[in-house]
């Protein structure tokens, strides 16, 4: 059943066009057009992401400030395993997959662990990933305070999962 949806969208919007009376090859044609001046105006910022991604995760800057901030989150019991996710998830997506998924084989989804690692990978967001993509697809150059409101939000998603989980597992 499921392998007829996309067929039934695609024949149900070519009957709609026929009834409206539109020329839905031309129709099409022009919104390829559009979808291909999109992609060649995001491959820059695509281009300097997939850069700027490879240079954070190889060069172990994120290794780095984890070490540098154990003393402090150990002081107040934060599993310190969780710091790469946490510090690596704002930027990237995937790359925070592969530490989840590092994290979950090492430590198991049961302890305490894997439970804040898997609701900060469900509670925080790729902030500057999704700042630069779509203000870059639509336009916007001046981000304003986006860029600190959606890291401070991911912070506080961060510190929020770090205490539902503590209520809720310990």
């Amino acid at each position: 059943m499921i392998n007829y949806i996309i067929p039934l969208i695609v024949v149900t919007i070519i009957i709609y066009g026929i009834y409206k009376k539109v020329d839905i090859f031309d129709t099409f044609i022009d919104g390829v057009k559009e979808g291909m001046k999109l992609s060649i105006n995001l491959f820059p910022t695509i281009f300097a992401m997939i850069i700027a991604i490879t240079l954070i995760t190889d060069s172990n800057i994120i290794n780095y400030i984890c070490n540098l901030l154990k003393p402090l989150f150990s002081k107040i019991s934060f599993p310190t395993e969780v710091l790469p996710l946490a510090l690596l998830r704002p930027i990237s997506g995937s790359s925070s997959l592969v530490i989840l998924n590092d994290i979950l084989a090492k430590y198991g989804p049961d302890s305490f662990i894997g439970r804040l690692s898997s609701v900060i990978q469900g509670s925080t967001d790729t902030t500057i990933y999704i700042i630069s993509m779509y203000f870059a697809s639509i336009g916007i150059k001046k981000t304003r305070y986006s860029l600190t409101v959606g890291l401070l939000a991911d912070l506080l998603s961060v510190i929020i999962s770090f205490i539902m989980v503590n209520i809720f597992f310990r």
